[in-house]
């Protein structure tokens, strides 16, 4: 049974950093792809963040390319976002999400309705200006 649980969010400044940590039972992380979504008030919830289980290279949106770092620690079965230089635009619900179909990241991020097979019950983040 796949489990994903989100955890390091909260409420930071404007220009600061957070560190999402999404931790995974059930399955080998390895052979998922992997992605952060999210979704703020009133908007459809987007792909900001993917790793492929092929080659292993993130992808990012063009709204947080060059702030967000996307990572994993396959031995002990968690997914980081590292986000930094935070603004307020970024305050949202953050979703860790995993599939095991071959992904292309390329076309994941920036997309509003992806789907993927499992998700977290999500985490918020606020961003005051």
């Amino acid at each position: 049974q796949v489990q994903l649980v989100e955890s390091g969010g909260g409420l930071v400044q404007a220009g600061g950093s957070l560190r999402l940590s999404c931790t995974a039972s059930g399955f080998i992380l390895d052979a998922y792809a992997v992605a952060w979504f999210r979704q703020a008030p009133g908007k459809e919830r987007e792909a900001v963040s993917c790793i492929s289980q092929i080659d292993s290279t993130p992808a990012y949106s063009d709204s947080v390319k060059g702030r967000f770092t996307i990572s994993k620690d396959n031995t002990k079965n968690v997914v980081y976002l590292e986000m930094n230089s935070l603004k307020p635009e970024d305050t949202a619900v953050y979703y860790c999400a995993v599939d095991p179909s071959p992904m292309d990241c390329s076309l994941v991020v920036g997309v509003v309705g992806a789907d993927f097979g499992s998700w977290g019950q999500g985490i918020q983040v606020t961003v005051s200006s």
